[in-house]
């Protein structure tokens, strides 16, 4: 094909063997790799790739939900339709063994495009700030910002967490839930580099039962098992006990990730996983391919904390005043350079979206857009996004110190909570999504915000609860309160194709509840 160092070479993908097979491919040559997982729409695609102008999309030719084969070809013809960079379309068989590609203009099968004699892989010297991977912002404000990583960053930054802070070693079988869309599918494939043995898994994780994952953590010997805080969630609401059900002797690591994990659910994989593993709660994000704060295999875990902040990250709490502190809720900001920083925004020529999207608030330091706590022996406390953060009466709440709360309680399956602008103020919406048999009444009403009174505080307690049909997430399985709150206040959503379920914000638009 012709594929020199900078080409942009992509893949529309399952979580399958032959997309990190593509990937190093194209790595091998110089390329630059991006990905989106294949139950991202035409536009949300297109607002991805589009900007990157690549040469080869690597695609499967549907994906399975829910146990059910969903066709891709119309939507891949839809979509390099409009990317006439794309010169050609390389079709992984997945969900027929057989797919007609015939509307696919300049495709061909994947078995047809690979060299049968090929036994080795030869890797093109690379300087360290040579690009590797673009990843995508969740684009729920504008187009998706394309963040370039380069070769030597990201790997030094992913395979000092996998190593040190993960304690991963060549024996060992690490797995994680991810998506080809998600910044873990990139940290998963670096366990190569250690290696390590990868297991992958594509498709809905509790078919065809609850249990799945967990069934073949027992049969593959997994010994690192990642996974997001939303199913750990999902899991303990089912009543699956995998260390009853399962043979975990391998197992000596959980790895949770998306959201902040409640206490609740560090007692459950400690109950009901195993008592005798390391629970290490991560956070940080695609910008950097990695972390902030993680797991200290030498270290304590405490319930509701990520262990340490990350080594050679000079990350900071700091208070409105600009300064770090400990024992308070404040903005997460690095405060010298990290090999992972992107290198650029792609098409941000002057390095302006660069400079706004970090370094506005702090000239010169880092300011990811967290709420944390950094706690007297070292430890992180996660409160969500510092831009979805309460306000109330002037102070900063974070959301996640309610959404604790609301996870504990079987009543419910999902909540969402904002703050609505009232009276030159600021009132604490709370819109539940009721668990299968219950109805939001007064009396549930009342123990909510007794329990949001008693646990978290006063000022925490929502104006008004009201039950919501869903909660809308980003394609990454991110909770979208900006878009709530934008809703409830009559405001534009620019890019609904961000998201997963975008029908779900139509509820929130004319809400006569929040009129008084």
């Amino acid at each position: 094909m012709g594929i020199q160092k900078g080409d942009r070479v992509v893949g529309f993908v399952p979580n399958m063997p032959e997309s990190i097979i593509a990937m190093l491919a194209a790595a091998s040559l110089g390329a630059v790799w991006s990905s989106c997982s294949p139950d991202f729409g035409i536009k949300g695609v297109l607002d991805r790739f589009g900007q990157t102008r690549p040469k080869v999309l690597f695609t499967a030719d549907g994906y399975f939900f829910k146990g059910k084969p969903m066709d891709s070809i119309e939507r891949i013809a839809g979509i390099v339709k409009e990317i006439p960079s794309i010169e050609k379309i390389v079709v992984i068989p997945y969900v027929s063994q057989t797919p007609d590609i015939s509307c696919l203009p300049n495709s061909i099968i994947y078995d047809e495009f690979k060299d049968p004699d090929a036994t080795t892989i030869e890797f093109k010297q690379m300087d360290f700030d040579d690009p590797l991977y673009i990843m995508y912002s969740s684009g729920t404000t504008g187009l998706p910002k394309c963040m370039v990583q380069s070769v030597g960053g990201v790997l030094l930054h992913q395979k000092k967490e996998l190593v040190l802070h993960t304690d991963l070693k060549e024996d060992d079988t690490i797995f994680y839930f991810t998506t080809c869309g998600w910044m873990m599918w990139n940290w998963l494939t670096a366990a190569l580099s250690v290696g390590s043995t990868l297991v992958l898994y594509d498709g809905n994780p509790f078919h065809p039962g609850p249990d799945a994952l967990w069934k073949m953590a027992q049969d593959e010997k997994i010994t690192i098992f990642g996974t997001s805080a939303g199913y750990i969630e999902a899991l303990k609401n089912a009543g699956v006990k995998p260390g009853k059900q399962f043979d975990l002797s391998a197992l000596k690591s959980v790895l949770s990730t998306g959201s902040p994990l409640s206490d609740e659910n560090f007692e459950f994989i400690y109950e009901h996983v195993k008592q005798d593993l390391l629970l290490a709660s991560i956070s940080g994000g695609s910008d950097l391919n990695g972390c902030f704060a993680l797991g200290n295999p030498m270290g304590p875990v405490y319930k509701g904390e990520l262990q340490c902040r990350g080594l050679g990250m000079k990350v900071f709490a700091y208070n409105e005043e600009g300064r770090p502190v400990v024992g308070q809720q404040a903005e997460l900001v690095c405060t010298a350079p990290f090999p992972s920083m992107p290198i650029f925004f792609w098409g941000d020529d002057d390095g302006s979206k660069y400079h706004s999207a970090y370094f506005d608030e702090y000239p010169g330091i880092w300011t990811h857009g967290d709420f944390i706590m950094v706690t007297e022996h070292g430890g992180v406390i996660m409160f969500g996004r510092s831009d979805a953060t309460l306000n109330p009466g002037g102070v900063r709440i974070g959301t996640a110190e309610i959404y604790r709360r609301l996870d504990a309680m079987g009543e419910l399956e999902d909540s969402v909570i904002v703050g609505q602008s009232w009276n030159n103020d600021v009132r604490v919406i709370l819109f539940v999504k009721m668990a299968p048999g219950f109805e939001l009444d007064e009396t549930l009403e009342k123990k909510i915000r007794a329990d949001i009174r008693a646990n978290a505080s006063p000022r925490h307690v929502p104006a008004k609860i009201i039950a919501c049909p869903d909660v809308p997430y980003t394609l990454n399985m991110k909770k979208v309160e900006l878009a709530v709150k934008k809703m409830i206040e009559g405001k534009e959503v620019k890019n609904k194709d961000a998201l997963k379920n975008p029908e779900s914000l139509n509820f929130f638009g004319s809400l006569e509840e929040l009129k008084s």
